[in-house]
């Protein structure tokens, strides 16, 4: 019902007294309403990034005392699997919003996500959203996901679709100026856009004007997107080298528009991990993170 393991129950009620507060002999326990609700608030702490020792003080603080008999003592177990279980994100050391946001994810807790999002995007900006909060909890599902086989899609999709639309809301929030707009697209084959819908928040919070085309799209409409909006510079996505196409690349740099004897070319950056090693085609730039990416754009927008 609240999607935590059985072996983080069995990890929070040893190390912190969360469980049920009677006992009857047998191996099964019997929880009451009361127990469901601290257990549910303790989810709901832990998942904005609160200590597991600190929410279980706050749960069981929230809820109304019982007789002292009717709970057996608990306290700190020695040794003992960490809280979390099986079916945590690995995140490693990361900011407090980047662990709620991992443990909101795996319990499936949509307007958690939500909330963890909008919050980080208020208090950070866009920008250190995606790279100390979005991005490592999209990188330990991913992983989770290629060690456990299918059985973590389901995060990662509700993680994807909820950072996207953070950040997307992001982007919208502020009226770009008019003015020639960079274009931003994804390469014919490639299907991931995140990093695309961050670079526009990022964009957009430096009051800079951008059209996005997204991941997929086909080497003709993206030739006739640069003839017709005339971009100063256009921006390519490749999250892998399969989909990173050099000959497109240097076609894009080579689309000229505007009158004869003032015909102007748009500068290329190649971003992404796929465009690694000799795939970058001559003369086009190489970002190699979000804020390089968003100074060089800047930098040929004014």
């Amino acid at each position: 019902m609240l999607g935590v393991s059985p072996t983080t129950v069995r990890s929070w009620e040893r190390r912190y007294g969360i469980g049920p507060a009677r006992r009857d002999p047998g191996r099964h326990r019997q929880w009451s309403p009361r127990d469901v609700a601290v257990l549910a608030e303790m989810c709901r702490l832990t998942a904005r990034g609160v200590t597991p020792a600190e929410a279980a003080r706050l749960a069981l603080a929230a809820e109304a005392p019982e007789p002292p008999e009717a709970r057996e003592p608990a306290g700190p177990a020695a040794g003992g699997s960490a809280p979390g279980g099986g079916n945590a994100l690995p995140v490693g050391t990361v900011r407090p919003e980047c662990r709620g946001l991992a443990r909101a994810a795996v319990r499936l807790d949509a307007p958690e996500l939500a909330r963890i999002l909008r919050h980080s995007v208020d208090t950070l900006g866009p920008v250190a959203a995606w790279t100390e909060v979005m991005m490592p909890a999209l990188r330990a599902a991913g992983r989770k996901w290629a060690a456990e086989g299918e059985r973590y899609v389901e995060v990662e999709h509700l993680l994807s679709w909820h950072v996207a639309a953070a950040l997307r809301r992001a982007a919208d929030r502020v009226e770009p100026p008019q003015g020639p707009a960079v274009l931003l697209a994804g390469m014919p084959t490639e299907l991931h856009a995140l990093p695309l819908e961050a670079l526009a928040a990022g964009l957009a919070e430096r009051g800079l004007p951008f059209r996005m085309f997204g991941p997929a799209l086909p080497t003709e409409a993206l030739l006739e997107a640069v003839r017709r909006t005339g971009p100063p510079a256009v921006l390519l996505w490749s999250q892998v080298a399969r989909t990173a196409d050099r000959a497109l690349a240097r076609r894009v740099a080579e689309t000229a528009w505007g009158p004869h004897g003032a015909r102007t070319r748009p500068v290329v950056l190649t971003a992404g991990p796929g465009w690694t090693g000799p795939r970058r085609p001559p003369g086009a730039l190489r970002p190699r993170d979000l804020p390089t990416a968003l100074d060089q754009l800047e930098h040929l927008l004014r």
